[in-house]
């Protein structure tokens, strides 16, 4: 009777978990679908109606004004894919080569260093320290460097979660084997460990090239040359640009300043940051939860 109960109910749980979850996905789709919507919406509808999920009056002034700077707008978008495949290439190859002898039990070091790593998890030198650094000693401002050299210094985390998905997932038997027949650690690690994590690769691949794409602070920080602006950075500064002429028009009756599409260029701007990621993210979804979850185990 129990058993016949059970079975009755499974299927009203199962519909039960599928409404829920659906609901959950449309709150989550509703703030992109809004944001997408109002960069298509006319300004001045915009503006009287509010935000909504299907405009009154569409009109594309934002995304005019956003591309009358082709060139600059191509440049940029340029300088971001340039900066997120060189950087997120080197980053993981650097995390995971940092990752691996802390994952090893018989790296004699590996408390000590794996210490250092969590210590910086949890304090940091801060902004002034950070930018005298890279300005002063290293000598980065207004160089591609800006972008990819601070972002380079590894993320705790990352190296935390490598480390664990080697350690739970590499053999140590496989590496003692590989010893015997005479290969080195460079050639272990490169033509064993890391086809074996592709998984954490894609997984942590993914956050470190949104880091990366979504990277504003460091040209905030570092470049003032307009021709090494990169997408969030010029995107910021456009910005920037429209909150003083809006401003500006408003104060002293700057007809071309009130003109600006404000409201919607800043979903505009956020869609043109996302539709990349969005592109992307399907290919890696199903790294996630083996390489995230395998990862974050204690090893």
């Amino acid at each position: 009777m129990f058993k016949r109960s059970a079975a009755n109910r499974y299927p009203v749980m199962q519909v039960l978990a599928h409404v829920v979850l659906i609901l959950l996905c449309l709150l989550i789709l509703t703030p992109f679908v809004l944001m997408i919507m109002s960069s298509v919406t006319e300004e001045m509808t915009l503006l009287t109606g509010g935000y909504k999920l299907w405009p009154r009056k569409f009109g594309l002034e934002a995304y005019a004004y956003i591309f009358d700077r082709g060139e600059t707008i191509l440049r940029s978008y340029l300088m971001t894919m340039l900066v997120t495949v060189i950087g997120t290439t080197v980053s993981l190859l650097l995390t995971s080569f940092t990752a691996y002898p802390l994952s090893r039990r018989d790296y004699p070091r590996r408390r000590l260093f794996t210490f250092m790593v969590l210590f910086t998890l949890l304090f940091n030198g801060g902004l002034v320290p950070t930018y005298m650094f890279w300005t002063q000693i290293v000598g980065i401002k207004n160089t591609i460097f800006a972008y990819l050299m601070p972002n380079l210094m590894l993320k705790a985390m990352y190296v935390l979660l490598f480390k664990n998905y080697f350690a739970t997932n590499i053999p140590m038997e496989i590496i003692e084997a590989a010893k015997i027949d005479g290969a080195k650690e460079l050639r272990i690690f490169f033509k064993i460990v890391l086809p074996l994590a592709l998984p954490i690769l894609a997984a942590i691949g993914l956050l470190i090239g949104l880091d990366y794409w979504n990277d504003w602070q460091n040209g905030l920080y570092y470049v003032t040359k307009a021709r090494l602006y990169t997408y969030q950075t010029l995107l910021n500064r456009m910005i920037k640009e429209i909150n003083f002429l809006a401003s500006a028009g408003n104060e002293y009756g700057n007809l071309s300043g009130a003109a600006i599409p404000s409201t919607s260029v800043r979903m505009a701007i956020a869609t043109i940051g996302a539709v990349p990621i969005l592109l992307i993210y399907p290919f890696f979804q199903k790294y996630f939860s083996k390489g995230l979850t395998i990862g974050a185990v204690k090893g």
